[in-house]
């Protein structure tokens, strides 16, 4: 029985091997799919570019463009942000499982090293002459005492054995784990790579449709009747949603309560122009926040998404509404994470800053309404 056992812990033993680290296995990324697929897009792009110069196309024309190329560019940046979400929790994944592993292999080493001092003192047990003990009383009641610590220690030593493949199991478990994490890494850093590069290309597609319709919209006159015309369309879109709020009667608290305490609805410098005249009689009825490209752009206040689309001057829009006639909106984005009838939360992310909507440099067009009137947002927010 003896025997039994001693084989039964030598083999466990030659179960430990250390197994740092994880194997680099081949990963065979579809690179020239993806260079295929740029090529065949920065083509297409370059056709249209051609065909718009060649047209003398129209301001209208080119706007139609324009609301293509940002609402692509909004779906790109997107997928990448989501890409980029990914990335960071298959980093954090790998670092708990690092540890872990790192927890595994110092447990595995002193449990070696406990099961290997148990076997000494197991075959010193077993030194012992059994029948000299059993002869002479006194040295069978030490024969007994012997026998019931090693009855004592074998059973501890079976439990340590039992824990010992458990966590051999686990690591390898882990380490299996790691290796796939690796490759996860390996697949969203190539997607990211490749997204980035379709964004560059559609960004540049966007430049070039913008810099023909700033040259098509010349005079002061034309620059008044567009912006009136943008104006009239984001009205018309704060219109459509308040009648929508009004016909879904979401239980919403509003903004009043708040007011001068409101969360600020991205970083960066204010510039509070609400008031102030825009070109010809046409003044802001908002805010810009200059900040960086694909910043994160957040709710205000606790709420529900009614409109979530491009406007014509404004860009790709959301328009939040937070109950009792209140409501924001975020203009110039350049992705919307959120849809109409989505709620959300304070401080939630629902859009990246960009400059869709024709702008120049990278910010958020903001405002606050009640009733459909326009608010100065200085006066609401916490800045």
């Amino acid at each position: 029985m003896v025997t039994s056992k001693r084989s039964t812990i030598l083999y466990t033993l030659q179960l430990l091997v250390v197994i740092g680290g994880w194997v680099a296995l081949p990963w065979a990324q579809a690179q020239e799919t993806q260079q295929e697929k740029l090529a065949e897009l920065q083509a297409e792009l370059k056709a249209r570019q051609q065909a718009l110069a060649s047209n003398q196309a129209s301001a209208e024309e080119l706007q139609e463009v324009l609301k293509r190329s940002e609402v692509e560019i909004g779906k790109v940046a997107s997928s990448l942000n989501q890409t980029q979400t990914s990335l960071a929790n298959n980093r954090q994944e790998q670092k708990a499982l690092e540890a872990e592993q790192t927890e595994l292999k110092k447990a595995i080493l002193q449990q070696q090293s406990l099961l290997a001092s148990q076997l000494k003192s197991a075959f010193m047990a077993g030194h012992y002459d059994y029948a000299k003990m059993i002869f002479y009383q006194d040295e069978a009641r030490s024969f007994e005492r012997v026998l019931t610590y090693y009855q004592y220690v074998n059973k501890a030593r079976q439990q340590e054995i039992t824990r010992f493949r458990d966590n051999v199991s686990r690591l390898e478990a882990v380490n299996m784990q790691l290796a796939n994490k690796a490759q996860e890494l390996a697949a969203l850093l190539e997607k990211q790579k490749s997204q980035q590069n379709v964004l560059i290309a559609r960004q540049s597609d966007r430049r070039e449709t913008l810099n023909k319709l700033t040259a098509t919209i010349a005079s002061d006159a034309a620059k008044v009747d567009e912006l009136q015309a943008n104006e009239k369309a984001l009205m018309q879109a704060i219109e459509e949603a308040r009648i929508a709020a009004e016909r879904e009667k979401t239980e919403l608290a509003g903004l009043a309560t708040n007011k001068g305490k409101l969360l600020k609805p991205a970083e960066g410098k204010v510039r509070k122009l609400f008031g102030a005249k825009r070109q010809g009689q046409v003044r802001w009825k908002g805010i810009i926040i200059e900040g960086a490209e694909g910043a994160a752009v957040k709710a205000i206040s606790r709420g529900r998404v009614l409109y979530a689309d491009w406007l014509k001057g404004f860009g790709l829009v959301t328009i939040v509404d937070h109950g009792k006639g209140y409501m924001s909106v975020y203009g110039h984005n350049q992705a919307l994470l959120k849809q109409a009838g989505d709620q959300v939360g304070s401080g939630e992310t629902i859009a990246l800053v960009g400059q869709s909507g024709g702008q120049s440099f990278p910010n958020l067009y903001f405002e606050i309404r009640h009733k459909g009137k326009a608010l100065d947002p200085s006066s609401w927010l916490n800045i």
